[in-house]
């Protein structure tokens, strides 16, 4: 053995003070060096994910990645988000008949979801394109209906996202960015059209939505002007809500933007009590103008060279899918996970299907699972603890570009939220996007049987990567 006597140069020094110890890995050792009162730095080393080190040491390095990360941010959150309007589908965005809208990233008929082809059905069904449930599906299975993205036309769809003409949508716009979206409007939980069930009920009260609900609502946001929808998202994250499972206080503060409005519209009065009551029992109501307010603070984000930050994460039931501003419109698609979270009544596991819908945009702006520490109530709801909810957000502050101030976090010291996911910062830490999700049952017409949470699988990040460097 070496005595201390012996060594020279710079390795003399290493035992000629008491030792600094950097320690990376299993905490084990670290743990027992403390307990020998040594001084340990821990660092909290990962390897990137196997197979991108070349990838991603390239987009790492490219020199235009600071910068256009920066400016993406910067327009993320200078974006504005004010409701405007209430108006029918065909007439918002040119929807023909025979056309509908779904979640997540192109899907064909023959690989749709259980949820998605209950939707379409039922959609297929409202329009009055088909008489009956098989009617209908033989007219789907056809490919004489077209399907498209809810993303391409710039809007957003909640779970199946199934958007047909005759539907009433949420308009509203960014000024900031001159740029408009749109979402469909909020049916409740249970058996509704976006978890995939299409019984009569359901499609009358669809009808209901668009004779009712959908004109009063256009009146009443006529009358009272715009309404600055982002102002209440700020509000309601300090009220208890994360954005996407809990929108209970958003839901409320819009109810009271509109009533005066609803009241004074000259409408029946049976008609304006039946609205303000369906409105103000479902608490996710507000979700549909969350997520179209996150899709113009995203779209602003998009399309800048060399940045490596998530514009979109969006669902189908079958397939995961991201975009990226620096590759534009491209998708990134891997197979979708199936939710782990509480189920209802006697459904369990076995009666989910994987991941649905276009709610995760509140993720990619940084609230819903992101800012999971904002809202405490709903941990439990989903099969989580207050502890597991601020590891979470911790975590995120790991893999996002930078805070959001207007949406700050009160258990964090008012400290903003996560916001604006890196690709390359979820490769190179192994950290994966964290998003509260309803769960639709795998088979068409079952409706929603529980609520927890989901991660993106790791390819579609992985995949962006490799793209990235291959334009670095």
């Amino acid at each position: 053995m070496m005595s201390a006597t012996s060594l020279t140069g710079p390795l003399s020094a290493l035992l000629a003070a008491e030792p600094r110890v950097v320690a990376c890995g299993a905490g084990l050792f670290a743990d027992e060096l403390t307990a020998q009162a040594a001084s340990v730095l821990p660092v909290d080393w990962r390897p990137p994910v196997a197979g991108t080190e070349t990838a991603l040491a390239r987009v790492m390095a490219d020199p235009r990645r600071a910068a256009a990360n920066a400016l993406a941010l910067e327009r993320m959150l200078a974006s504005t988000a004010e409701l405007v309007d209430v108006v029918p589908a065909g007439e918002a965005l040119g929807l023909e008949p025979g056309t509908f809208l779904h979640a997540g990233p192109p899907v064909t008929w023959e690989r749709a979801s259980g949820p998605l082809r209950g939707a379409l059905i039922g959609a297929t069904l409202l329009e009055g394109l088909a008489a009956t449930p098989e009617e209908a599906q033989a007219l789907l299975a056809s490919g004489s209906v077209r399907l498209e993205p809810c993303h391409h036309r710039g809007a957003v769809g909640p779970m199946a996202g199934v958007v047909s003409p005759s539907m009433w949508l949420f308009t509203l716009r960014d000024e900031a960015n001159d740029r408009t979206s749109w979402c469909s409007l909020n049916e409740g939980l249970g058996r509704v059209l976006r978890y995939g069930a299409y019984s009569p009920d359901v499609l009358d009260r669809l009808r209901w939505m668009s004779r009712v609900l959908g004109p009063l609502l256009r009146d009443a946001v006529r009358r009272r002007g715009p309404i600055d929808v982002r102002a209440i998202v700020s509000q309601m994250v300090q009220m208890g809500d994360e954005g996407h499972n809990r929108n209970r206080a958003g839901t409320l503060m819009l109810l009271r933007e509109l009533v005066p409005d609803l009241i004074e519209s000259g409408a029946p009065t049976a008609d304006v009590a039946e609205v303000v009551r369906f409105v103000s029992g479902n608490d996710h109501f507000f979700l549909n103008l969350v997520m179209p307010a996150a899709k113009l603070a995203t779209a602003a984000a998009s399309g800048v060279p060399g940045s490596t930050l998530v514009t979109v994460m969006a669902r189908n039931g079958t397939d995961f899918g991201i975009q990226v501003s620096g590759t534009g419109d491209t998708w990134f698609t891997a197979p979708a996970e199936v939710p782990d979270g509480l189920y209802l009544g006697s459904y369990g596991p076995q009666d989910a299907n994987p991941d649905i819908g276009d709610s995760a945009i509140t993720e990619t702006v940084g609230i819903g699972g992101l800012s999971l520490a904002a809202a405490p109530a709903i941990v439990r709801f989903i099969g989580g603890t207050v502890p597991d909810a601020l590891r979470t957000t911790g975590e995120m502050y790991e893999i996002t570009a930078g805070e959001n101030p207007a949406y700050a976090i009160p258990i964090l010291d008012f400290r903003g939220a996560p916001s604006g996911i890196d690709v390359a910062k979820v490769v190179r830490t192994g950290i994966l996007p964290q998003i509260t999700t309803g769960i639709a049952g795998r088979v068409a017409g079952t409706g929603q049987v529980g609520a927890g949470l989901v991660k993106p699988p790791m390819a579609c990040f992985t995949a962006a990567v490799h793209a990235l460097a291959a334009s670095c």
